[in-house]
C-alpha cells in the first residue's frame, strides 16, 4: 500500500470517527431555529420538482415523501427483525437499494428536496444537553432505531470539542456513532442517514452529514460530497 493511499485511509477513518454529522462512525443531525419553512411558507422554491427519488439498478425511482418515511422506516425496522409497516405499495426495488445499498459500496440512494424554515423559534437546552427539537429527533430515532451510541451533548451543554461554531454548543447538534468503520456499519449508517432525510421537513433537520456527504435543507437535493484538502 502507498503511503498516499495509507493517508487516504486514515483521513477517511477520521472523517468517519468524528465528522458523521448525520450518521455513521459518528453520525451527526444538525438542528437549527432557522430550517425547513421559508421555502414551505412560499409554496416551495422549486416546483415540478418531486419530493424524493431513489436510485436504483433500474434507474431513479420518484417518491413522495411520505412514502419516503415509510420506505425508511420499513428498511430500519426489517433491519432490526421488527415487524415493519406495509410497503406494496413501493417498489420493491426501492426497498432493495434502501437496504443493501449499491452493490459496489455502501452510500447514498435517497434524497429528498430541501425546505429550510425562518420562524422557528430559538430554544433553550433542556436538562438533557439537548433543545426540545433536537430531544424530538431522538425519541423519534430510538423509536425505530432503538438504542444507539450517542454523543456529541452533555447535562449541562459541551463547551469544547467542537469546531467555533459548531451548533454542539447550542444543544442542536447529535452524533451518531456506529463502530467499528467496516461496510456492514457502513451500510446500518446509511440506513440511518436516508431515514433522517426523509423525516426531516417533520422534525426541523438542518443537515444529515455522513460518510463524506451532507445534505442540507438549504439544497434542492442530493447528497453532496464534502471535500478536504489533501496532504501537502
Amino acid at each position: 500500500m502507498t503511503t498516499d493511499e495509507t493517508n487516504g485511509r486514515t483521513r477517511r477513518r477520521l472523517l468517519v470517527g468524528f465528522l458523521l454529522l448525520g450518521l455513521f462512525a459518528s453520525a451527526a443531525v444538525l438542528l437549527g431555529p432557522g430550517l425547513l419553512g421559508a421555502l414551505r411558507a412560499g409554496g416551495g422554491s422549486l416546483p415540478g420538482l418531486s419530493e424524493c427519488t431513489v436510485e436504483t439498478a433500474e434507474g431513479e425511482v420518484v417518491l413522495s415523501r411520505n412514502e419516503a418515511q415509510l420506505a425508511t422506516t420499513a428498511v430500519a425496522l426489517l433491519a432490526r427483525g421488527l415487524e415493519a409497516p406495509d410497503t406494496s405499495g413501493i417498489d420493491e426495488a426501492v426497498l432493495q437499494r434502501l437496504a443493501d445499498g449499491p452493490s459496489e459500496d455502501a452510500g447514498p440512494s435517497l434524497s429528498c428536496r430541501g425546505s429550510a424554515a425562518s420562524d422557528l423559534a430559538e430554544q433553550q437546552l433542556t436538562a438533557t444537553g439537548l433543545t426540545p427539537r433536537a430531544e424530538q429527533v431522538r425519541t423519534a430515532m430510538a423509536e425505530v432505531f432503538g438504542d444507539q451510541s450517542l454523543g456529541g451533548f452533555a447535562p449541562g451543554g459541551v463547551g469544547q470539542g467542537h469546531g467555533a461554531d459548531s451548533t454542539h454548543y447550542d444543544g442542536r447538534a447529535i452524533d451518531v456513532f456506529f463502530r467499528p468503520v467496516i461496510e456492514e456499519n457502513r451500510r446500518e449508517g446509511w440506513i440511518l442517514a436516508h431515514w433522517l432525510v426523509a423525516q426531516a421537513e417533520d422534525l426541523d433537520i438542518q443537515y444529515v452529514i455522513f460518510d463524506d456527504r451532507f445534505w442540507s435543507a438549504h439544497l434542492p437535493r442530493a447528497m453532496a460530497r464534502l471535500r478536504f484538502p489533501g496532504p501537502q
